[in-house]
């Protein structure tokens, strides 16, 4: 069962998701500033760099988005040209083209934009102009793997690109159709808009962070929303009546004396989390640096001794760690290239145990990610891909 809990504060809505009352995840985003993340707009290519293979490109934001040339080809690989042309053959400075955001401005960097466009739904994900259907690697089943594809090849037209997202497991062919639909109008819309207006100018924004969450994750059968604001859960209430019809969620409007995050211990959790020591259950700790180029996350015995042997003592910490690493690479939210340094273990199997053990603790993760193993220094490394800031913690508000 998951529990979403969401407080509304004057200047930010912050989330946090409980999975069997364990905290796995933590958002905010700011009443002033929303992320760009999915958002659509049209652009105009302000220079093309031959060098870099890549254009900017000015979308009205303070700094222009970056365009590079993979984000140009056709999206389906088996239709791009064998040798890549060069960009100053597909792009021009002035010209105008719809773009879509993949990546947030980060630091110094301005955001990164593609013509690989896609519009989430409740079942499936629509590419325009992505030529395939695609089933998530996260249903396992065959003959059910095989049915969605079924279906999406039925429902596409040639041009067209459908991935079926996990929760369209087990779903109608008449809800899957329904949401194509849905998609369809909005991506006509689009382009609609686009003929209208000139460049720079925001054609499409990305749903807000409370109602994501609730297009991707949320299950009305068992899960359960609780928020501190009325009038958002009003919102959401109806947003969830067109995209589940029929269905009855459970919506709560928190009215208790205390905060919501302080009832329910996400406060304390939160600050302990966010340390940069973080103790383990059986006494191991583990120091999380984050640097510009990548996090970098050290493992260490501490005050744990349970054990019989030094070998034992190290393994069973490094299997506590690498459960409490990944829980904690998804709350907070990391990207990029994460190095773990975990105790030194002289057993193979035991190396084998501990990369199997963080693997199966990520899959509930969303976010693509993926686990490299261990290098010759006998690091482990992993990569995440970061499309906005890490998850920082906001105070009370």
């Amino acid at each position: 069962m998951k529990r979403m809990i969401v407080h509304c504060g004057p200047d930010s809505t912050q989330m946090a998701l409980l999975e069997d009352g364990r905290l796995v995840e933590y958002a905010a985003e700011s009443s002033q500033r929303r992320g760009l993340v999915g958002s659509f707009f049209k652009g105009k290519v302000v220079n093309v760099v031959p060098g870099m293979q890549a254009a900017f490109v000015d979308i009205g934001q303070k700094k222009n988005a970056f365009l590079y040339i993979d984000d140009l080809l056709h999206p389906h690989l088996e239709r791009q040209p064998r040798q890549k042309p060069a960009i100053t053959s597909l792009l021009k400075a002035g010209q105008e083209l719809i773009v879509q955001v993949v990546k947030d401005a980060l630091g110094n960097k301005g955001a990164r934009v593609t013509t690989h466009y896609s519009l989430p739904g409740r079942w499936l994900v629509y590419m325009p102009t992505a030529g395939y259907v695609a089933v998530s690697k996260k249903i396992g089943h065959e003959d059910e793997r095989s049915r969605l594809r079924t279906i999406g090849e039925e429902l596409r037209t040639e041009d067209e690109g459908l991935i079926l997202r996990t929760v369209a497991e087990n779903a109608d062919p008449a809800s899957i159709a329904e949401d194509l639909g849905m998609l369809r109008d909005r991506w006509s819309h689009i382009q609609a808009t686009a003929k209208k207006i000139g460049a720079p100018s925001l054609l499409h924004h990305d749903l807000g962070m409370v109602q994501r969450l609730m297009r991707d994750i949320y299950s009305p059968e068992t899960d359960e929303l609780i928020m501190d604001c009325p009038e958002q859960l009003e919102q959401t209430n109806e947003f969830l009546g067109t995209m589940l019809p029929g269905k009855f969620p459970k919506l709560t409007v928190y009215e208790g004396g205390d905060g919501l995050f302080e009832h329910y211990g996400i406060r304390q959790q939160l600050e302990k989390d966010f340390q940069r020591k973080i103790w383990l259950p059986g006494g191991g700790y583990i120091v999380w640096d984050n640097t510009e180029a990548m996090t970098v996350i050290d493992v260490n015995t501490g005050r744990f001794t349970g054990g019989q042997t030094l070998e034992e003592t190290v393994f069973q910490t490094n299997m506590e760690a690498a459960q409490e690493i990944a829980r904690l690479v998804r709350l907070r939210d990391a990207g990029g290239i994460i190095i773990i340094d975990f105790i030194d273990m002289d057993r193979e199997e035991h190396q084998g145990a501990v990369l199997d053990m963080l693997e199966s603790s990520l899959d509930g993760d969303r976010t693509q990610h993926h686990v490299l193993g261990w290098t010759k220094l006998g690091l482990l490394e992993m990569t995440r891909k970061r499309v906005r800031e890490e998850s920082v913690l906001l105070q009370n508000d």
